[in-house]
């Protein structure tokens, strides 16, 4: 008969200390959209437009964007990493490559991205007003806690923060670019696109962070003070 391994001299859990053995820890909205490599490969699309726009005009611009696009598909593909972003990616690079051909002008590359921004905006902005704030339903969407937090009028003015600031950050995009787009300022609109990208997201999502945990020790407290034994 065998004896008991003690506690002590156990074999560790091969998901790492102080982890559920095959629980899968959740992922950050940052790897979610593909990590910091995600970040980088979204930018190259754009920056080669504008290159190759430049050097070689529009039709060669455009079948850059796009087979670099693709290529990084590829790449993720080989590499045995999340394919989604890149495909997210590939599919907004040739809509905008697509709009850009129709109406023959390398800005019309950018178009696609303003419009996306406005509805955004919009559609943020209205969730707002119907109190279904979405800055907290996508980050319980994201972290899998749901939206109890609806029934909490605090947390909804949390959330209703976070969101309004995205509002913000859709319509100072949607500003900017609308102006360098009436402009004819392609390069700057490039710029514009990447810097008010992902930087101004993650200055938001800062936001969205702050009254997710504002609104958790909340409900925590809240599920605290119930009566013993109540639903």
């Amino acid at each position: 008969m065998t004896e008991p391994i003690p506690p002590s001299q156990s074999a560790p859990c091969p998901d790492g200390p102080g982890r559920i053995p095959g629980r899968q820890a959740k992922k950050t909205p940052l790897e979610q959209m593909g990590g910091t490599t995600g970040l980088v490969y979204a930018t190259l699309p754009i920056v080669a437009f504008v290159l190759a726009n430049a050097s070689f005009g529009l039709t060669a611009a455009i079948g850059t964007a796009v087979g670099i696009a693709l290529a990084i598909s590829v790449l993720r593909l080989v590499r045995k990493e999340s394919v989604q972003p890149a495909l997210s990616g590939l599919f907004g690079v040739a809509v905008a490559a697509f709009v850009s051909w129709k109406t023959g002008s390398a800005k019309g590359f950018f178009l696609t991205g303003i419009w996306a921004n406005f509805a955004l905006g919009v559609l943020f902005l209205l969730s707002v007003l119907a109190r279904r704030p979405l800055a907290g339903i996508v980050w319980g969407a994201l972290n899998g806690t749901g939206i109890a937090w609806l029934k909490d009028k605090p947390s909804r003015h949390y959330y209703d923060i976070a969101t309004l600031t995205l509002v913000g950050v859709f319509a100072t995009r949607v500003a900017v670019q609308q102006w360098l787009y009436d402009e004819d300022r392609t390069g700057w609109l490039a710029v514009a696109r990447i810097a008010m990208g992902y930087p101004l997201l993650a200055l938001a999502f800062l936001v969205v962070l702050w009254a997710g945990r504002r609104s958790g020790k909340r409900l925590k407290a809240l599920a605290g003070q119930q009566p013993a034994g109540s639903v």
